[in-house]
């Protein structure tokens, strides 16, 4: 099994040179003119020396640059799934379901525009309470209403792979009672999916003011939590995406739960310490840079233990 993945591996980044258990290739990242690129198949991780990339899943330079045959053999070599399998498995699970489309509330009115009204004043000073910026209100195609069953909320629009609206979020600034209040459509799909890159690290967090403080692919689960059925769950699945959990403190059930799960699909996860903060929403992107540099990959022997205590 060892040398048929050497072979892959030399056919997909050409032939290497042997530094003791690391083989050294040309990386395909950042195309350095020598061998930077450390594969190490005895412990399945790559790094380049170079631009740092990285990853503890040699799979996914397979992934990324090899062809299917390729992706099918290593699959086969590691007994897993064929992906092909995964996409019969959840097609199975949503076979009836339609492609979800929306409308935005009739009283919206786009922060995004040059020249706004008067009344776009009390929701940017809200926008700018909580450390949002122009260029992330043009990013997240911000809105708000005044009247009607929205009137007084911010709107954050959802839109799908085709780039048609398929959700949105619709949060208070004057002071409701309820902070939040849903369209009449369903919480299943992958907010602002258009702009996913799926080759890149996506940060899960619970609301879409934390997506909005984490950037691009921050995906907000929308919802008490994330299951096997969900169209987030199996885009991650079928992407092979590597993961980063940034979920409230206080969220630490719903948090073991999604590692036992993200750790069943074998998907590469890391943990984002959020102590002692409200919630990612809060917190500046600086902070939150901080923290994801300083993610750790979850010990499940340790959360299982610790729940099998919980249950005594």
């Amino acid at each position: 099994m060892f040398q048929e993945k050497v072979r892959i591996i030399n056919d997909i980044l050409g032939e290497y040179r042997r530094s003791r258990d690391e083989h050294l290739y040309y990386c395909p990242f950042c195309n350095h003119h020598k061998k930077k690129m450390s594969i190490n198949f005895a412990k399945g991780v790559f790094k380049c020396f170079v631009c740092d990339t990285r990853g503890k899943n040699i799979y996914r330079l397979v992934r990324k640059f090899g062809t299917y045959q390729q992706k099918q053999k290593w699959l086969e070599l590691d007994g897993r799934l064929d992906l092909s399998e995964f996409d019969k498995m959840f097609m199975e699970m949503n076979d009836e379901e339609i492609e979800q489309i929306t409308e935005l509330p009739q009283s919206f009115v786009s922060l995004c525009n040059k020249h706004l009204p008067k009344s776009s004043k009390e929701p940017l000073d809200y926008l700018r309470q909580r450390g949002i910026t122009k260029k992330e209100i043009l990013m997240w195609k911000m809105g708000y209403c005044t009247e009607g069953r929205y009137g007084g909320r911010i709107i954050v629009p959802s839109f799908n792979n085709d780039g048609d609206l398929n959700y949105f979020i619709a949060r208070s600034y004057v002071g409701h009672r309820m902070k939040y209040l849903n369209p009449p459509v369903s919480k299943n799909v992958v907010f602002n999916e258009l702009y996913v890159d799926w080759d890149e690290p996506v940060v899960i967090v619970e609301g879409v003011f934390d997506a909005i403080t984490v950037g691009q692919n921050g995906i907000p689960i929308l919802g008490s939590s994330l299951r096997e059925e969900s169209k987030l769950f199996q885009a991650l699945v079928l992407n092979d995406t590597p993961v980063y959990l940034a979920l409230d403190e206080d969220a630490e059930k719903k948090q073991n739960y999604l590692i036992r799960l993200f750790h069943r699909y074998d998907i590469d996860l890391k943990v984002i310490d959020t102590s002692n903060v409200e919630d990612v929403g809060s917190m500046t992107t600086g902070q939150f840079l901080s923290r994801k540099s300083q993610a750790i990959e979850p010990d499940l022997d340790e959360i299982n233990f610790f729940n099998q205590l919980a249950k005594i």
